[in-house]
C-alpha cells in the first residue's frame, strides 16, 4: 500500500553524531516525515538482501534524501566505500531530490590541501594521513564532498550541488528545520517538479528485491 506520508532517508555515518542523529528523527517525524534511519532502526530490512542491498534499495525508494557527511569516513576497507559514500552516490545517480551537509573540517581540509599543491582526488592519492588522525579520518570524506558538490560537472551544468557547511550539531539541525518543516512546500515541489518520473519509492514488486 501507498504511504501517506512523504519518506525521507538519513544518510550519514553514526560515530560522533549520535545525538544529533535523534534530534534530527525528532525532527523530521515531527514534521510529517516517515524516517527511513539504519541509526534508529527504521530503515526496511529484507533478509534475502545484504546490508548494502538494503541500503541502496532504500536510496532507490525513498522520496527525499538527506546526507550528512562528517569527518568519520565509516567502516570500510582501504579499497572498499562505506555504506553512506554509496548511498550518497546512489543518490546522485538517481537524481533524488537530495539535501546534503558537510562538516568544516572537510571543506577546510580540502582547501589546505588545494592550497598545498593537491588539487584532485588523484593528487591526494599519496597523502598517508596517521592512524589516529583527528581532522578526518580517511581522504574519501573529500571525495564524497566532490562528488555531492559535482565538482567534476562543469560549472554551467552543475544541478543539486548545494551542500551546506556546518561546523556544531546546532548548525545542522537549523538546516533540517530550514529545508523541511514547510511539508507541504515540499510535497508540492516534489509534485510539480517530479511529476513525471516514476513513483516506486513506496512500492515493492518483489519482496527483498534488490536495487
Amino acid at each position: 500500500m501507498k504511504s501517506k506520508k512523504l519518506v525521507i532517508l538519513v544518510s550519514s555515518s553514526v560515530y560522533g553524531i549520535e545525538e544529533l542523529l535523534e534530534r534530527i528523527y525528532t525532527l523530521l517525524t515531527t514534521f510529517g516525515y516517515e524516517v527511513w534511519m539504519s541509526h534508529k532502526g527504521t530503515l526496511p530490512v529484507f533478509s534475502n538482501n545484504s546490508a548494502l542491498e538494503n541500503c541502496l534499495q532504500a536510496v532507490d525508494r525513498c522520496d527525499l534524501f538527506l546526507g550528512i557527511i562528517t569527518p568519520y569516513y565509516g567502516s570500510s576497507g582501504k579499497d572498499v566505500l562505506s555504506f553512506t559514500h554509496r548511498e550518497i552516490r546512489k543518490a546522485i545517480e538517481l537524481k533524488k531530490p537530495r539535501w546534503l551537509l558537510a562538516h568544516d573540517h572537510i571543506v577546510f581540509s580540502r582547501q589546505l590541501l588545494r592550497d598545498m599543491g593537491y588539487k584532485n582526488k588523484d593528487e591526494r592519492a599519496v597523502i598517508q594521513l596517521a592512524k589516529k588522525a583527528v581532522s578526518i579520518s580517511d581522504l574519501r570524506v573529500i571525495d564524497m564532498y566532490e562528488e555531492a558538490i559535482l565538482n567534476d560537472v562543469s560549472f554551467n551544468e552543475r544541478q543539486g550541488n548545494w551542500v551546506q557547511k556546518y561546523q556544531t550539531g546546532e548548525d545542522a539541525q537549523l538546516f533540517a528545520v530550514a529545508q523541511f518543516s514547510r511539508y507541504t512546500e515540499v510535497e508540492m515541489f516534489l509534485d510539480e517538479n517530479l511529476k513525471d518520473m516514476p513513483k516506486i519509492s513506496h512500492i515493492t514488486s518483489k519482496r527483498g528485491e534488490s536495487s
